[in-house]
C-alpha cells in the first residue's frame, strides 16, 4: 500500500508538469507577454505570492515590472492589471476584447458555465440583460423595490431592538435583512428572523463564504483536476451549493404550478414566463438550469457581500465615533427621527455618502476581482495577450491609490468631500469593478446599504466594547473576499 501511495503521488507530480509544460509551449516568447517573473514548474510563481495578503504582494510587483505584467498561478497564464488608467484601457476602451470570465474552479464545478455571474458568450448577455432589465422594472406586485428594502429595514430595527443594548455579534441579523431582500425578489417571501429555512439557508451562506477564503480552496483553484479527487473543505463547500440550488429547484417548482405569465410576481416568475415564451427555441437560454444558476448566483452574491459592507462599516463607525457623530446630525438635521429614510434624502445628505464610499473604498470588499479573459489574441499596449489568458485587475490598487485617495490607509470621509463639503465623485470609485462585467446588483446593493444604514443610524448610537483607539479594523486578508474581524457592540437606542 505504502509503495502504491507513493507511485501514485510521483504520477501526480509529473501530470502537474506536464500540463505545466503544455502551457508554457503555448506562449512562447514570441507572442510578447507583458514582462513578469519567471515561473517555476507545477507552482508558477507562487514563491513570489504572500498567500495570507495576496493584493499586496501584487502590488509589490507592479512597482518591479509595471501597471501590466504576467504571473502563473500554478499552470495558469494570467495577466494582472494594476492601476486605474491601464484597467480602464482594457475593460472599458477594449472591452469587447477582455469582455470574458476567467476560470474560478470551485464555483466552474457547481455553474457548468450557467447562470449570470461565470457564463460567456451569448449565454452571458442574455442572461446579464434580461436580470438588470428585471431588477430594474420591479415594479411587480403593489412595492416598489425601495417600498421592500424599506419594509426589511423597519424589520431589521426591530429584532435589533430585541437585543436591549446587551453584547452581540451582529453577523447573523444583519444577514438576515439583505437575504430577505433577495428572497424577496427571487419568489416574493420573506421570513421571519427566527425561521428555520431562513436559519438553515443563511448557515449554508456563511460556511461558504468562510470557506472561500479558505487556503485548502485557493489550493483546490491552482490543481482542480488534482484535488478534486482528494477528500477535503471542496466536497463540503460543493454540497452546500447543491443544497442551495435545491431549495431554489423547489421554489421554482412551486412557481411553476401558479404561474401567471401576465402578472408575474417576482424574478422567478419573469425567468418562466421568457421560458414559456421561446419554448419552440431549441437553442433558447432561458431554461431551467439558466434559472436555477442564476438565482443561485444572486442569492450568495446579493446577500453575503451587502451583508460584511454593513457590519464593517459599523466596526469602523465604532473606531471613529467623531464620525458616528456627524451622520447622527445629518440623518436628525435631514430626516428627522420619525420618517423612513428613502433615497430621494440620499441627495442631501452628502457626508454620510461621503462615509458609506469610504467604507466601500476603505474595505476594498473583493480586492483582486473576479478573474475577466481575453475573448480573442488580444493587443493591448506593447505586448499580445493570447486568447482565454486570465486578467486580473486588481481593484485595491486603484481604491488604494495613493495620488486619488491621500493616506489611503486611513479612513476618512473626506476622500469623497470638496473643499465646501459636497459630495465629491471620482472614476476611482471602483468597489464594484468597471465595465461591461461590472456587478450587476450594484444598484440594489447601494440601495440597500444607504437605507439599512441611515435606519440603524437613525434608531441607535453603536457602543464598543473597548476604547475606540484599541479597535483593530484591519481586514482579514485571507482570500478572495476582505473580511472585517469577528467583533460584538451594544446598540443603544436613541
Amino acid at each position: 500500500m505504502e509503495l502504491l501511495g507513493i507511485t501514485t503521488l510521483a504520477l501526480t507530480v509529473c501530470a502537474i508538469y506536464l500540463v505545466f509544460l503544455c502551457v508554457w509551449k503555448k506562449n512562447p516568447k514570441g507572442r510578447r507577454l507583458p514582462p513578469g517573473p519567471t515561473p517555476l514548474p507545477i507552482i508558477g510563481n507562487l514563491m513570489q505570492l504572500n498567500l495570507k495578503d495576496i493584493p499586496a504582494s501584487l502590488s509589490k510587483l507592479a512597482k518591479r515590472y509595471g501597471p501590466v505584467y504576467t504571473l502563473y498561478l500554478g499552470p495558469q497564464l494570467t495577466v494582472v492589471l494594476h492601476g486605474y488608467e491601464v484597467m480602464k484601457e482594457a475593460l472599458i476602451d477594449q472591452g469587447d476584447e477582455f469582455l470574458g470570465r476567467g476560470i474560478f474552479p470551485i464555483l466552474d464545478s457547481a455553474s457548468k458555465g450557467y447562470g449570470l455571474i461565470l457564463s460567456n458568450g451569448d449565454r452571458w448577455k442574455q442572461m446579464r440583460r434580461f436580470s438588470l432589465m428585471t431588477l430594474r422594472n420591479f415594479g411587480m406586485g403593489k412595492r416598489s423595490l425601495e417600498e421592500r428594502v424599506q419594509e426589511e429595514a423597519q424589520f431589521l430595527v426591530e429584532e435589533l431592538r430585541k437585543r436591549e443594548a446587551q453584547p452581540f455579534d451582529p453577523t447573523f441579523v444583519l444577514s438576515c435583512a439583505p437575504c430577505n431582500v433577495i428572497c424577496s425578489i427571487l419568489f416574493n417571501e420573506r421570513f421571519h428572523y427566527n425561521n428555520e429555512t431562513l436559519l438553515s439557508l443563511l448557515n449554508l451562506l456563511n460556511a461558504n463564504f468562510r470557506e472561500i477564503n479558505s487556503l485548502w480552496i485557493q489550493i483546490y483553484n491552482l490543481w482542480p483536476q488534482i484535488i478534486k479527487h482528494l477528500p477535503g473543505k471542496h466536497r463540503a463547500f460543493s454540497e452546500r451549493i447543491e443544497e442551495l440550488r435545491s431549495f431554489l429547484l423547489e421554489k421554482i417548482k412551486e412557481h411553476q404550478k401558479s404561474l401567471n405569465i401576465n402578472n408575474p410576481r417576482d424574478y422567478i416568475d419573469c425567468f418562466l414566463s421568457k421560458m414559456e415564451q421561446e419554448k419552440q427555441n431549441p437553442e433558447s437560454e432561458f431554461h431551467l438550469e439558466n434559472l436555477i444558476v442564476c438565482g443561485t448566483n444572486l442569492f450568495v452574491a446579493g446577500t453575503e457581500t451587502t451583508t460584511t459592507t454593513l457590519r464593517y462599516g459599523l466596526l469602523l463607525l465604532m473606531k471613529h465615533p467623531e464620525v458616528q457623530a456627524k451622520v447622527h446630525e445629518e440623518i436628525d438635521r435631514v430626516i428627522g427621527r420619525s420618517q423612513r429614510p428613502c433615497m430621494q434624502d440620499k441627495m442631501k445628505m452628502p457626508y454620510t455618502e461621503a462615509v458609506l464610499h469610504e467604507i466601500h473604498r476603505y474595505i476594498t470588499l473583493l480586492p483582486s476581482n473576479l478573474p475577466h479573459s481575453t475573448v480573442r489574441d488580444t493587443k493591448f499596449r506593447q505586448y499580445i495577450i493570447p486568447k482565454g489568458t486570465s486578467i486580473l485587475p486588481l481593484l485595491s490598487s486603484v481604491l488604494h491609490d495613493g495620488k486619488e485617495f491621500p493616506n489611503p490607509e486611513k479612513f476618512d470621509p473626506g476622500h469623497f468631500l470638496d473643499k465646501d463639503g459636497g459630495f465629491r465623485k471620482t472614476e476611482y470609485f471602483v468597489p464594484f469593478s468597471i465595465g461591461k462585467r461590472a456587478c450587476a446588483g450594484e444598484s440594489l446593493a447601494r440601495m440597500e446599504l444607504f437605507l439599512f444604514f441611515t435606519t440603524i443610524l437613525q434608531n441607535f448610537v453603536l457602543k464598543p466594547l473597548r476604547e475606540p483607539k484599541d479597535i483593530d479594523t484591519k481586514p482579514i486578508l485571507t482570500g478572495l473576499f476582505n473580511l472585517p474581524p469577528p467583533f460584538k457592540l451594544c446598540l443603544i437606542p436613541r
